[in-house]
């Protein structure tokens, strides 16, 4: 059996891909802003760091990404991606302990025929996952139904990140 990853919302941002200031990383960009909140940054490295997605496809739905610009995984050193990986456990953790998640999807989409929404700056998705939890919203009216506020999600999973790291629970 296949399965599907269906999110026609996506459609919309990749389609306005073209109109975005390509002169401005998203990912470079909320790296080095001074106020993590503003930027929904969860966590900073030596060679990555890790943020909400601004377009979640659940509640949760994190990206790890390296500091450095860049568009492929070619161009991450090894220590860069054993940072990347160990942060997406971490988030996978916090996830665990605040939502309970039945699953996850974790992965990269390098290049705009991958579906890379931001093809310029390579990250991983972290993306917890729960049985049926695309419903007739998303299919029928392109609506995701995203439980939480992504502020009080912010919040969260930045406590629960934070215990995560130092061994506890939140």
């Amino acid at each position: 059996m296949v399965g599907i990853l269906y999110a026609p919302w996506r459609l919309e941002y990749v389609s306005a891909a073209d109109d975005r200031d390509r002169d401005s990383c998203v990912f470079c960009t909320a790296f080095s802003a001074s106020d993590d909140a503003s930027t929904l940054t969860l966590s900073r490295g030596q060679h990555s760091f890790s943020l909400l997605n601004l377009y979640p496809y659940t509640t949760g739905h994190a990206m790890v990404a390296p500091i450095r610009h860049c568009s492929d995984l070619a161009d991450v050193d090894t220590e860069g991606l054993t940072e990347m990986m160990a942060t997406a456990r971490d988030l996978m953790a916090a996830m665990r302990l605040l939502y309970r998640p039945h699953g996850f999807n974790v992965g990269f989409n390098v290049g705009e025929a991958a579906g890379a929404g931001i093809e310029e700056h390579l990250h991983l998705h972290v993306v917890p996952r729960w049985h049926a939890d695309n419903n007739f919203m998303t299919v029928v009216g392109g609506t995701r139904v995203i439980p939480e506020d992504i502020e009080r999600t912010y919040e969260r999973m930045s406590e629960a990140l934070a215990a995560v790291r130092r061994g506890e629970e939140p």
